[in-house]
């Protein structure tokens, strides 16, 4: 039985919170959305609502199911919970409640011992693949495993992933229809195993609940009061459980930002977020913008990040307010080469460790795993200590102790000629090649026998005669000196590992085309807002120190041809020596491109590609376009790769617009160079003139 209701100790409980916070604990039971900007206390007001709740004798302990995405975050409010003296209410992931559930039905919905839990599913997809003669290599095995999972989460059965993949423009590592043959086989496999996945947990709880009345009952009279954190990222098949855990009732509390949507290749969508007060027109709305994690400095850059967006929801145009005193501003730094980068960025890390910033205070963050090499060097280096999260350490990595192996190899064979060549010629046997894959496990693999390319280039420009054996010797050396240790030290992680987490200082490193934004998710104006909202994530991830860095090239002595990220246009300061044109790029023929319409700077990868900015009419031959896009499906097939591999939607709209009539023409269109020239230039040339067939 819930407890008599106490209104002195409610008002004592909710007399810390601000006044946004204290309405949305202190709402009415029934439906409840509090829209939580970054660092506005979410975790705080909803662990306080359900505390609230229990005191005011509107619900007992024991009936409230709170879930979230993390077990770190689900352990953080049980720890609160029990602070707030709240003992008996469950928070725990949607997989964790999940897997309570399943276990105590099974013996009533099956009848014979619950299956085991599979912690690891690429055996099974190996197994499956080979059945459908599809590749096992495991950067294909890990792809795969990805797009099964997505599917399972957006509850598309293999019968409908061909056009369900195909319609949402999916990039996968097979055709359509054989990787549906996979998540068919797949499923045949993990079955007559009789093992579940993670996403079996959901499905199956979901499927007692929605066609065993009796389980729908029992578990409806046990669980009255449900509280969701993180709603932007909910799934559809999550969202079908909260569904059936609600079973028509309204007792729901969600806190979510859209603005922090950044797992939509997963399946999750702010869209029960955005469309909560439809589904729910007497719902309590709550908007907490007040910002006690970060500087105004901080929150103001984020503001400014996050206001660029295109076809923002009004459900998602919070603004933050920073609440603590006045900090540094953010800085912003340009680099000739990643090494210089990472060499600044370690110099300002030792600065603040001895200001008596602690290294756990301080983070490194990147896009991609890959980057990460050369920052760990670079603290290696220094003897600072460091951690990696959410990822293997550069040298641990399984494509990287594949490529020692074969170096060491390489190594102990008659000399073999120049090194940087030795070295290619190595590495080509453990999945090196001239181009880069077109994303996923596959280029970041690519990525990091690359890395182990330009060690090479580096060794062989300051070490005179450096053969094969000295190199091999300098990558263990690199290797030994590599000591994280379990607690202490500066993190490196994604930015996609970093979510939920906060320091005192960020690094945000890596910020140009091509990493952030990613490379392919240039051309899909969905997928160019997902990663502007990573970018968001990322500033707000610190408390008082942020630095934005980028570098020109990759390693020293390479050509500069990268630009800083268009997310970062409009955010520097005027008097910024990097505001306006980046230096040392005036004299190169690409840089400070202007409309070839009204003469204007053109800023951002589309504009430049267009050659013409966006307040300029389009001129595209919408005939010519359809017949290349007809024409990129057909060579897509023949190659077996994903039509945006051949030439981006963006690519064809330029070529649709400037009608090159010669490979010199083609050239000119920034994202051709000599190489899909060479592959595709007769083709496209061809369509131009309408005599491709």
């Amino acid at each position: 039985m819930a407890s008599a209701p106490s209104t002195k100790a409610g008002e004592d409980l909710l007399a810390g919170l601000d006044p946004e916070q204290r309405a949305a604990a202190s709402a009415h039971r029934g439906p409840v959305c509090v829209l939580a900007g970054a660092g506005t206390g979410k975790t705080r007001t909803i662990t306080h609502r359900i505390a609230h709740l229990i005191r005011s004798g509107h619900v007992s302990a024991g009936q409230v199911l709170a879930v979230t995405f993390t077990a770190r975050a689900a352990g953080e409010m049980r720890t609160r919970l029990r602070a707030l003296g709240v003992d008996g209410a469950q928070a725990l992931t949607f997989h964790a409640a999940a897997r309570r559930q399943l276990r105590y039905f099974w013996p009533r919905v099956v009848g014979d011992r619950p299956w085991d839990l599979l912690e690891g599913k690429l055996r099974f997809v190996g197994q499956a693949a080979h059945r459908t003669g599809l590749g096992t290599d495991a950067e294909i095995l890990r792809d795969l495993a990805t797009e099964i999972e997505w599917a399972k989460a957006s509850l598309i059965a293999p019968d409908d992933y061909p056009a369900t993949a195909t319609r949402l423009q999916r990039v996968i590592a097979a055709p359509t229809a054989q990787v549906a043959e996979v998540y068919r086989a797949y499923e045949k496999v993990k079955n007559s195993a009789r093992v579940l996945d993670f996403d079996d947990l959901l499905l199956h709880t979901t499927a007692a609940l929605e066609e065993h009345g009796d389980v729908a009952r029992e578990f409806r009279d046990r669980y009255r009061c449900f509280v969701v954190d993180e709603y932007q990222d909910v799934t559809p098949l999550q969202q079908r459980l909260l569904d059936a855990w609600l079973g028509g009732r309204d007792d729901l509390t969600v806190v979510g930002d859209a603005n922090q949507t950044i797992y939509s290749f997963g399946g999750a969508s702010p869209k029960p977020l955005l469309e909560f007060t439809r589904r729910f027109p007497e719902a309590t709305v709550v908007r907490l913008e007040r910002d006690y994690r970060s500087t105004p400095q901080v929150s103001e850059l984020a503001n400014r990040v996050i206001s660029a967006a295109r076809n923002r929801p009004a459900g998602s145009r919070l603004r933050l307010i920073g609440q603590r005193r006045d900090g540094p501003e953010p800085r912003f730094a340009e680099f000739e080469d990643e090494p210089t980068e990472a060499g600044a960025v370690v110099a300002r890390v030792r600065q603040l460790l001895d200001s008596g910033v602690a290294a756990s205070e301080i983070a490194i963050l990147y896009r991609v795993n890959a980057q990460s090499e050369t920052f760990e060097q670079a603290l290696a280096d220094a003897g600072i200590a460091y951690l990696v999260r959410g990822g293997e350490r550069f040298f641990d990595r399984r494509e990287v102790r594949q490529a020692m192996i074969a170096l060491r190899t390489a190594a102990a064979e008659p000399p073999a000629g120049d090194l940087v060549p030795a070295v290619r010629r190595a590495l080509v046997q453990v999945g090196l090649t001239d181009q880069p894959p077109a994303g996923g496990a596959a280029r970041e693999r690519w990525d990091a026998l690359l890395a182990l390319v330009e060690v090479a280039e580096e060794l062989a420009s300051t070490v005179e005669g450096a053969d094969l054996p000295r190199y091999v010797a300098e990558l263990e050396q690199r290797a030994a000196a590599q000591h994280p240790p379990t607690v202490e030290g500066v993190t490196l992680a994604s930015l996609h590992a970093a979510k939920g987490l906060e320091w005192d200082a960020v690094f945000l490193v890596g910020l140009a085309e091509g990493i952030l934004p990613i490379q392919h998710a240039d051309g899909d104006e969905a997928a160019v807002e997902e990663e502007r909202r990573l970018f968001y994530v990322g500033v707000t991830r610190a408390r008082e120190h942020l630095w934005l860095s980028w570098s020109l090239s990759r390693h020293p002595g390479g050509r500069r041809h990268r630009r800083r990220s268009r997310f970062l246009y409009g955010l520097l300061p005027e008097h910024h020596p990097d505001a306006r044109v980046p230096r040392g790029r005036q004299k190169e023929s690409h840089a400070n491109p202007r409309c070839r319409v009204c003469g204007a700077p053109l800023l951002d990868t589309m504009e430049i590609k267009l050659t013409r900015c966006g307040r300029c009419p389009s001129n595209v031959d919408e005939e010519l376009l359809a017949r290349l896009k007809e024409w990129r499906i057909g060579r897509a097939r023949e190659l077996r790769v994903p039509p945006f591999v051949v030439f981006t939607d963006a690519t064809l709209i330029a070529i649709a617009e400037q009608r090159p009539a010669d490979q010199g023409g083609l050239v000119a269109i920034s994202g051709i160079g000599p190489t899909k020239v060479e592959r595709f230039g007769a083709d496209v040339l061809a369509v131009v003139r309408g005599e491709h067939g």
